[in-house]
């Protein structure tokens, strides 16, 4: 299972005030929070980890059917930063999804797998075709077996970004 989000830094700059009364509140944990207050740069941390909840959420709602709103039940956090690539993990109830997560002048783009050596299988597709959604949920059909594989489709702004194993 994937999922993915991809955050456009000037659209959400100009679009999202995330330093108004409750916002944090209704978004972060504590914990993250505090990963927020005590970041370099507390603006690319809070679309980090919005940017990562997005993407395991994406996992979630896939294996569970559910969907809804609920952002505190995701609870991110940091593993390390590899040549400038931030693993991490989300928990939510009992399930953890690992993230990878890409942080440019221009972007946030995280990837979220169930298991972590699933990263090396990731695929970037070039566009939608090909792709048809049940339940709102996309897949990927392969025209030579017949197969259906799991996509993740991320958009924001001037980015997008289809992922696939």
């Amino acid at each position: 299972m994937i999922g993915n989000d991809i955050v456009d830094l000037a659209l959400a700059q100009k679009e999202s005030n995330w330093k108004r009364k409750g916002f944090l509140d209704k978004i972060f944990t504590k914990n993250e929070q505090l990963q927020i207050s005590n970041a370099e740069n507390s603006e690319v941390m809070v679309w980090n980890l919005w940017s990562m909840k997005e993407a395991a959420y994406k996992i979630y709602n896939r294996q569970t059917q559910i969907r809804g709103y609920y952002p505190l039940q995701l609870e991110c956090f940091y593993l390390e930063i590899i040549n400038g690539i931030a693993f991490g993990k989300v928990v939510i109830k009992e399930s953890v999804y690992y993230t990878k997560t890409e942080v440019t002048s221009q972007f946030i783009n995280t990837i979220a797998v169930e298991n972590s050596k699933d990263f090396d299988k990731i695929k970037t597709l070039e566009n939608r075709n090909n792709i048809k959604k049940n339940n709102g949920i996309p897949s990927y059909f392969e025209n030579e077996t017949f197969g259906s594989k799991p996509v993740s489709i991320s958009h924001h702004g001037r980015f997008e970004q289809i992922i696939s194993v």
